[in-house]
């Protein structure tokens, strides 16, 4: 089956996801945060509250985190519909409860043609969605290390 968007050599995208989701898992716990996985918290606006599962956090720790490990596209170009999906965590980060550490972990990928990796772009482009409370981590899997941004 021709399947377009999938990424290359991955049974499929989900899969990904997960893979990069523990990857997450470890590089923290090597910082020595014990988080786990699917981490449900109350989230909502003007009082409104509904349970929403965090990829990673540690209600104990009041931490919570967000996965993406998205690419450009073949052609370097915006993966603007995968883009949306940042801006989703956004907002939950926003509606999530006060206090809590919130790590938007992303994956490191740079484009030569626009010389500047997908996160930069994304901050550069988005940095007017971004609370201030809100820390992004880039993670290079070429050498497992990952920066925190400066935003």
């Amino acid at each position: 089956m021709n399947k377009p968007f999938q990424r290359k050599e991955s049974r499929s995208n989900a899969h990904v996801g997960n893979d990069f989701e523990i990857t997450a898992l470890e590089f923290f716990k090597n910082e020595g945060l014990q988080l786990k996985r699917n981490v449900k918290v109350q989230v909502g606006i003007e009082g409104i509250k509904k349970e929403h599962a965090f990829d990673l956090g540690c209600i104990e720790k009041k931490i919570i985190v967000e996965c993406k490990s998205h690419r450009w596209t073949s052609g370097a170009n915006v993966p603007s519909a995968k883009l949306t999906i940042w801006n989703e965590a956004m907002y939950y980060f926003v509606a999530a409860p006060k206090g809590f550490r919130k790590i938007m972990f992303v994956l490191y990928d740079f484009s030569k043609k626009r010389e500047e990796t997908l996160s930069h772009y994304y901050l550069r482009t988005y940095k007017h969605l971004v609370p201030s409370d809100v820390e992004f981590w880039e993670y290079n899997e070429s050498d497992l290390r990952a920066e925190k941004l400066c935003i």
